[in-house]
Formats: structure tokens, C-alpha cells, sequence
């Protein structure tokens, strides 16, 4: 098995540590949009999971492109396998002793978890170590729409006969007439393959090390469990093969929609060393993060209690109109599009854009059209841009012309080389601090 580390968006002429068996398996990943590899890999879980829901194309992206033993990086980041190779992609702007705290900091507070004594890296074990965290975030979002149910086939032999009379057990248990009648039922049920997934990764989390404590983190998460637990009576530790067999087709559900997501996270957890190991021929394995999905919803987890918003482009949730009025939309945008700035906030007046790249206060064109655009339109004097910063960068604001205005691009200084998460999560803290105070 060979573990190889590169990091996003970067260009290798020649990969290290990869031998050419490791290039012809990577060539079944590379140049394959994102959407196509999850689709067809049940074992890969990919962040944000609801691709039609954020913008960036990243349905479209690739994990990574290689052309003979060159080697080109986008931004994806996270752990994925296939067959004998495990690939590791890290943030460029961590530039630490391989523990990358940065993407599990920005994790921890997108998922609102905590990562007790995790292991900080971006190796085989630690990602998967991390699906058991994220377990009672998909937990709560699926019991938020109720306990999953569904039409189940039960055989009774009794005198309330309500349901389509089974002629064959009947004369098998009946003859002679006992005064009972065998009949099959169709009823909605709790107890089922999708109830029972969950309780047995729930059963699975329970012998983890901090797996009672991850189970029982809040009382939402324990009423959670609670609620499984009581829907599967029929619950067996021996039927584990069986249900996750009953489990492979992906569940689709017009109501249960937040089961999907459930389900696979499920599947991954209690199918851990399985996967690990590669058991599954050609088969793609892993979780990966879009940078800049992820690197947006972590500002957010800072700004929000500041007031600001986040509208949603792909839900049609918070957009912004370019005409003063129907009459003009009506005709000039017949399609009716929104602006949808990244954040923005009412009360300061102010328009922010998330920028997962080095910008050390340079601005690409259309990122500055862009943010002048909204302002404009909700008649802001405040725009910025806000980005990751490895080194040490100046914050920069400039001034407009016409209507005036102002523009700001701010660094989020991210720690490098801290010797331990403690201190990387201080550092951290003073960061922010100092970025908030630059808004």
C-alpha cells in the first residue's frame, strides 16, 4: 500500500513517491468530473454532498488531472483510495509538520463538532475517524424529518383478519380450522433496512474509543438515539452483512430526503475496514472537500454572529434583484436571475466575498466587477474580499470613483508549523479576532 501526500491547487511535473502502478491507478480518478466518481462509488463521501446547491461548478471539478506523470491539483482537499494508492490532498496554506489543522479547524466549526483527542491529519484512519464525528450532525438533519419509514410485508395467523388471506399457510397451519386465518398486511413501519443501518452504526460507534461521548455530545443527539433505538426492536448484531447488503442501492425518498446523505455516511462508518483495505477492486474510496464551499461556510461561522447573511444561489434563497422594478425585469431578464453576494450585511452596509487564494490585496477583474455589481444594485458604500493568508499580508482598502465607495481586502492569517491543536485553535483565535476587527 503507498500513502502519497501532494496539496491543492498545485502542479508536480513528476509526483513523489509514486511508482508507475500508483500512476495507472490514479488515472482512473484523474480528469473524471467529481459528480460522475460519486455517483458510481458508494464508499466516497464528497462535501458540499448537494452539488446543485452551491456554485462554483463543482459537480464539474476533478479530483485531480495527470498527463503522463504530470500532476495538476484544483480545489479539492481531503483523502481518497483506490486500489494499492491512497492519496492525501492538504491545504496549501498549511504548511505544518503533516497534521493539517487547518482544514479540520475549518471542519469543527462547520459541523459545529468537537474532535476531542482526534488525530490531526489527513491520513487514511484520521479521515475516517472523522466520519464517526460528523455522525451526529447527518443524524440530527435526517430525524429532523422523522424516523424513516416505509411499507413493510407482515404475516399474521390470528383471528383479526385484515388484511389478503395467504391460502397457502393457511391450509399449512390451519386444517383443521382452529379458528385462526393466516393473511399478509402491508403497513408502515420504523423497523427497517434504513432504521437498522443506523442502529448498527450506532452500536458500531459505541465500542470507538469517545464513542459514547460523540453518541451523547448534546440532548439533541441523544434523543436522536434514542428514537432509532426504539424503532428497531429487531435489531441483531448478527444480521450486520445482511442489512448493509440491503443497503447498497441508494435510498430515494420524496419526503426522507436528508436519509441519502445518512445512508451513505452509515455505510462508510461500519464498512471502515473493508474500505481501508481496498477489498473492492477499482472501486474509489474516500471524503473529499471543495476548498472554497468549505472555506465560505467556515467565514460564515464568524460572520453570522456579526449580522450577516448568506444567501443561497442554488435555492433561490436571499438574492438580491437587478431592477428597480417587475416592468423592467420583466423585460430585459425574463429569466429573472439574482445577484447572490457570498455575504452581506444590512446593518453595516456591506458586501463580502469569499476568496479561497492568494490575493496579498491584488484583485482579479472580474472578482472587483463582480462586488462593485452588488454594490450598486443594493447601494452599499462597503465591498471586501476575504482570503487565506499563510504569511503575513497587509490589509489593503481602496477608494472608488463615481458613486464612491470603498473597498477592502482582508487576510485570515492561518498558523503554520504550531506544535499541537491547542495552540493551533489559540493562535487561531487571535486571528479572528484581528480579522474582525479589519471588517
Amino acid at each position: 500500500m503507498t500513502h502519497l501526500t501532494i496539496t491543492d491547487n498545485q502542479n508536480w511535473t513528476k509526483l513523489p513517491n509514486a511508482d508507475t502502478k500508483d500512476l495507472e491507478n490514479l488515472k482512473l480518478i484523474s480528469n473524471v468530473k467529481i459528480s460522475d466518481l460519486s455517483n458510481s462509488n458508494h464508499n466516497l463521501l464528497v462535501f458540499p454532498r448537494d452539488f446543485n446547491q452551491y456554485g462554483d461548478n463543482i459537480n464539474e471539478n476533478c479530483i485531480l488531472s495527470l498527463s503522463g506523470e504530470e500532476i495538476s491539483t484544483g480545489n479539492i482537499m481531503g483523502f481518497v483510495g483506490i486500489n494499492e494508492t491512497q492519496l492525501t490532498i492538504r491545504s496549501r496554506f498549511d504548511k505544518g509538520n503533516n497534521s493539517d489543522y487547518f482544514i479540520h479547524y475549518m471542519l469543527q466549526r462547520v459541523f459545529s463538532i468537537n474532535l476531542f483527542d482526534m488525530k490531526h491529519s489527513t491520513s487514511a484512519d484520521s479521515i475516517f475517524d472523522f466520519l464517526i464525528y460528523l455522525f451526529p450532525y447527518y443524524l440530527k438533519k435526517a430525524l429532523a424529518q422523522g424516523v424513516f419509514k416505509k411499507y413493510r410485508r407482515f404475516e399474521h395467523n390470528d383471528a383479526n383478519v385484515k388484511g389478503s388471506i395467504n391460502v397457502t399457510q393457511h391450509i399449512c397451519q390451519n386444517i383443521p380450522f382452529r379458528g385462526t386465518v393466516a393473511y399478509t398486511t402491508r403497513e408502515h413501519s420504523y423497523d427497517n433496512e434504513i432504521t437498522q443501518l443506523v442502529r448498527h452504526t450506532i452500536e458500531y460507534i459505541r465500542l470507538k474509543e469517545a464513542g459514547k461521548t460523540i453518541l451523547s455530545s448534546d440532548s439533541e443527539t441523544k434523543n436522536c438515539v434514542s428514537q432509532i433505538v426504539m424503532a428497531t426492536p429487531s435489531y441483531s448484531n448478527q444480521k450486520r452483512v445482511q442489512i448493509i447488503n440491503q443497503n447498497l442501492r441508494p435510498v430515494r425518498h420524496p419526503y426522507f430526503s436528508e436519509y441519502t446523505a445518512l445512508q451513505k455516511l452509515c455505510l462508510q462508518i461500519i464498512r471502515h475496514e473493508a474500505i481501508k483495505f481496498g477489498e473492492e477492486k477499482d472501486q474509489v474510496y474516500g471524503v473529499l472537500f471543495d476548498g472554497a464551499w468549505l472555506w465560505e461556510e467556515y467565514l460564515y461561522t464568524i460572520l453570522k454572529p456579526l449580522g450577516f447573511k448568506h444567501p443561497e444561489n442554488r435555492t433561490n434563497v436571499g438574492g438580491i434583484r437587478m431592477f428597480d422594478n417587475q416592468y423592467d425585469e420583466n423585460h430585459f431578464d425574463k429569466c429573472h436571475r439574482r445577484l447572490y453576494p457570498d455575504f452581506y450585511s444590512e446593518k453595516d452596509k456591506m458586501i463580502l466575498d469569499a476568496k479561497y487564494k492568494h490575493l496579498d490585496g491584488k484583485v482579479d477583474r472580474d472578482d472587483l466587477y463582480q462586488v462593485v455589481t452588488y454594490m450598486h444594485c443594493m447601494k452599499y458604500q462597503l465591498g471586501g474580499y476575504l482570503y487565506p493568508a499563510d504569511k503575513d499580508c497587509q490589509f489593503i482598502s481602496y477608494k472608488l470613483a463615481g458613486m464612491g465607495g470603498e473597498i477592502k481586502v482582508i487576510p485570515l492569517r492561518i498558523p503554520q508549523a504550531t506544535q499541537n491543536w491547542d495552540d493551533f485553535i489559540k493562535d487561531m483565535k487571535s486571528y479572528e479576532n484581528k480579522f474582525i476587527s479589519l471588517l
